[in-house]
């Protein structure tokens, strides 16, 4: 018998695969009340009201997988979970179509000004000529983010004889074709798209896109909607535009401050307004408890899983060991990532030495995580790395070489995109910790953490102290520098750290130098 401890409210019709098996011996209770016995428990299913932490996962001794009947999983400390071997499964697909659906009905409640007309025929008026709207069909719709709920949205779009036109700077060509949707840059999808909706996730990238600057390239008369993340549209950017007329209306589901009290946005009639009810939808609660109770089930009978967050179960002696190459490939997928502005077709990871001898699925499990982190809306590691990739029409593959370069062990990474190529080498050296040994063809050492800037510039007398003279100016204090070129005369680069991240603006003064060729902030 399989001990099942369901820490949070959860249905029964939710839990129906757990209740019905017969090996499975169901616990509906708090933590709190079963201190005494959290011991024996196997598996621990919650949503968001208990937090699993360090402290009770060391008290759950027994335990081989936690479930969140959810998408997010801000409440369990996945890195605890994975150091003691505990699976932790989340519902990533439950609310796609919940989310998918409300957005196209605040669309459609949007441009035919549903709303508005329900309040006013309830104030017994009967005023059809002031609500009079706009058909979908035919209208060009701006889907900033192609992700699972954007390509939800798409299908229903194109349901309605509406042309798809799609900006995601991850998207390859051959996979925007295969699915029907026109690729193409950020602004260019601004200046045709009558509606815009957005559903990227929230980064440091994303936070403002569509601002004053880029709400200015937008049609006279558009429709803006966000139903993904606050802060995705700058609020009080679309306020001076619906002030103005340029923005006909709006649709908003989620804020940057909720719920929203001095919000300037709900002063318009325009404006249609919902409590973040993206994934508030009966099937969507019930689809995601559904999902990881099947899971669960799954996994205790000894089956794989489908929506794991984490390693699966590794003996300690074999996590200890191949610890330091998932720390260093984590951190090369990052960098990657980051200094590769374009959709990727390809990643080829090549090891040498030591860590060629190591369990090598899981360490490039972890780069691909590292790599897909900085792209896309979900919750990516070393289970579900390999899967995001292929769905992202990634193809990733892995040799190994009898070339060391001089050191115990290599990690050499290439990454094929639509129209170049970039690589990077790494190495864990003892003592030291993960070292980047080579980037671009360019020779270097440098350690992988923190706020960095890499420049490629001319190989020529002061580049280096122009630009530490700017830096300098600024206020702005180097911690450490690292150059390398190939030959005199010729492209250099240089890669620098500081104790803080590095704004937009300093990036492009130092961007004016003739000597620049360019500049890419890493944030690791």
């Amino acid at each position: 018998m399989y001990e099942v401890l369901v820490a949070d409210s959860i249905s029964n019709e939710g839990l129906a695969p757990l209740l019905e098996a017969s090996n499975v011996n169901l616990t509906r209770k708090k933590v709190t009340e079963v201190e005494d016995l959290l011991h024996t428990y196997d598996a621990l299913l919650v949503r968001s009201a208990t937090t699993v932490t360090e402290d009770l996962l060391d008290k759950m001794k027994n335990l081989k997988i936690v479930a969140r009947a959810g998408v997010g999983v801000d409440n369990i400390d996945i890195e605890a979970s994975t150091k003691r071997g505990v699976v932790v499964i989340n519902a990533p697909n439950g609310n796609t179509i919940s989310t998918a659906e409300h957005t196209f009905a605040m669309m459609a409640s949007l441009v035919r000004h549903i709303p508005q007309g329900n309040i006013s025929v309830k104030s017994r008026e009967w005023n059809r000529s002031a609500f009079v709207g706009t058909e979908l069909n035919r209208k060009h719709l701006g889907i900033v983010g192609f992700g699972r709920i954007g390509s939800e949205l798409a299908k229903r779009a194109k349901a309605f004889n509406m042309t798809v036109h799609v900006y995601d700077p991850f998207l390859t060509t051959s996979r925007a074709e295969k699915l029907g949707v026109d690729l193409l840059s950020l602004d260019d999808l601004l200046a045709v798209a009558d509606i815009i909706t957005v559903h990227t996730p929230l980064t440091k990238d994303t936070k403002g896109l569509l601002n004053r600057e880029t709400l200015a390239k937008t049609k006279k008369g558009v429709y803006l909607l966000n139903c993904a993340r606050g802060g995705i549209i700058d609020e009080e950017a679309l306020a001076h535009y619906l002030e103005i007329g340029h923005v006909q209306g709006a649709a908003i589901d989620v804020f940057e401050v909720e719920p929203p009290t001095d919000n300037p946005l709900l002063n318009f009639d325009q404006v249609i307004t919902t409590p973040h009810l993206g994934a508030s939808t009966k099937e969507a609660q019930l689809n995601v408890a559904e999902d990881v109770a099947y899971d669960v089930l799954r996994f205790l009978e000894g089956n794989p899983v489908s929506s794991s967050i984490n390693l699966p179960t590794l003996s300690k002696d074999v996590f200890e060991k191949i610890q330091p190459f998932t720390s260093l490939t984590k951190q090369l997928g990052a960098v990657l990532s980051q200094c590769m502005k374009e959709p990727v077709q390809d990643i080829s990871v090549t090891y040498a030495g030591t860590v060629a001898d190591l369990e090598t699925t899981y360490i490039t499990r972890s780069l691909l995580s590292g790599f897909l982190t900085h792209r896309i809306d979900r919750s990516v590691n070393e289970v579900n790395a390999s899967m995001i990739a292929k769905e992202r029409g990634i193809t990733f593959g892995e040799k190994i070489s009898d070339n060391t370069q001089g050191y115990a062990n290599i990690i050499e990474v290439v990454v094929k995109g639509e129209s170049r190529t970039f690589s990077i080498t790494g190495t864990y050296i003892k003592d030291y910790g993960p070292r980047v040994i080579n980037i671009d063809s360019f020779d270097i050492d440098f350690y992988p953490e923190g706020h960095l800037l890499y420049i490629r510039h001319t190989d020529q007398p002061g580049v280096i102290g122009n630009v530490g003279k700017a830096l300098g100016d600024l206020d702005i204090n180097i911690a450490t520098m690292q150059v390398g070129r190939k030959q005199k005369g010729g492209e250099a680069i240089m890669m620098l750290t500081f104790d803080r991240l590095i704004e937009d603006a300093t990036i492009e003064s130092l961007k004016q130098a003739s000597e620049i060729v360019t500049i890419q902030r890493i944030e690791l």
